[in-house]
C-alpha cells in the first residue's frame, strides 16, 4: 500500500510518475484540475483523449473508471484520467468516488508508476462535501494493494488540506 504524503499546491507542476485528472466523462477538457492539466499539459493530451473517445470510450469514460494517457507538457510521464460521481444527498454514490482512486491506482499499477499525485475528486464542481470526499480518498488508498510506492494528494487550497489531514489522522 501506498505511503499518503499530503502537499498544497498546484498538481500540475508535481514532479511524480503519473498525475490522476478529475476529468469529465468526454475526457475533452473542462474546468478546475482537468482544464488545468489540458492546458499545462498542452495538445498532446488532448489528442490521447480524441483517440480514447473515438476507440475505447466512444459514449465517454464511466465515472468511477480511470484510462491514462500522456502527460505532454507536464513533468508526470502520465495522465490517469478519472471521472468522479457529483454529490446526490438522495442516494449514496461513495462506492463511485472509491472506485476511481482504486481504478487510479490499478492504472498506475499497469504504468509502472510508482509515485501518483492525486487531487480531491469531486470535492469541487462536483459537490462532494469535503470531510467524506477526504474520508473516501485517503481510506480507499490505504486499503488499496498497489505497487505505487507514495501515493501524493496536492491540494488546492488550506480548507482542503486541513480535511485530508483529519481524514490521515
Amino acid at each position: 500500500m501506498p505511503e499518503i504524503v499530503l502537499v498544497r499546491g498546484d498538481i500540475t507542476e508535481a514532479e511524480v510518475d503519473a498525475v490522476v485528472n478529475a476529468a469529465n466523462s468526454s475526457l475533452l477538457g473542462g474546468g478546475g484540475v482537468d482544464g488545468a492539466i489540458h492546458r499545462r499539459g498542452g495538445p498532446a493530451i488532448l489528442a490521447e483523449c480524441r483517440r480514447l473517445r473515438a476507440t475505447r470510450y466512444p459514449d465517454g469514460l464511466p465515472t468511477g473508471q480511470a484510462v491514462a494517457t500522456t502527460a505532454g507538457n507536464l513533468p508526470a510521464r502520465w495522465v490517469i484520467h478519472t471521472v468522479g460521481p457529483v454529490y446526490a444527498k438522495r442516494r449514496s454514490r461513495r462506492h463511485l468516488l472509491e472506485s476511481c482512486y482504486r481504478e487510479s491506482l490499478r492504472v498506475a499499477d499497469e504504468l509502472g508508476a510508482a509515485t501518483v499525485a492525486f487531487p480531491a475528486v469531486s470535492a469541487g464542481i462536483y459537490g462532494w462535501p469535503l470531510d467524506d470526499a477526504a474520508l473516501a480518498a485517503v481510506e480507499t488508498v490505504r486499503t488499496t494493494e498497489s505497487a505505487v510506492r507514495e501515493a501524493r494528494f496536492v491540494l488546492f487550497s488550506d480548507d482542503v488540506l486541513a480535511a485530508f489531514r483529519a481524514a490521515v489522522g
